[in-house]
């Protein structure tokens, strides 16, 4: 196995990752169904998400934050589904590839996946007028 080292890898990781999304009981069901994500259009948004990630390049064009802020009105985005997410993620990226870039696109996704999620869950906080 090697590293990932270009777009091309980052596609194929982004190809084999959705598809296993896409038969997962857990959080499949929030993108055929709840999304209805159109595939020919998600994937290369989020090629373009993970090599701007990963390689530093400034082409991805999106909000993900607000994306999931919305969907999360339509289903819920609990500790349950962003668990899922990462470990769909971490096992489709150990199955592919090894090294450096492998393991610094999963501390990535870590940290994108729980930030998110404590944004989406986390109290809103009460202002207090004096």
């Amino acid at each position: 196995m090697k590293d990932i080292e270009n777009r091309t890898d980052i596609i194929s990781l982004v190809d084999h990752f959705y598809s296993k999304v896409q038969d997962d009981q857990t959080i499949g069901p929030i993108f055929t169904q709840v999304a209805n994500v159109d595939w020919s259009h998600h994937l290369p948004k989020m090629y373009d998400f993970w090599e701007s990630i990963l390689f530093a390049k400034a082409i991805y064009k999106g909000n993900p934050m607000l994306t999931h802020f919305s969907l999360n009105e339509k289903a819920s985005l609990k500790e349950e589904e962003f668990t899922a997410w990462k470990t769909i993620f971490f096992n489709t990226v150990d199955e592919l590839f090894v090294g450096e870039n492998a393991e610094t696109i999963k501390q990535k996704a870590q940290s994108i996946a729980d930030l998110m999620h404590f944004k989406i869950n986390s109290p809103k906080q009460k202002i207090n007028i004096v």
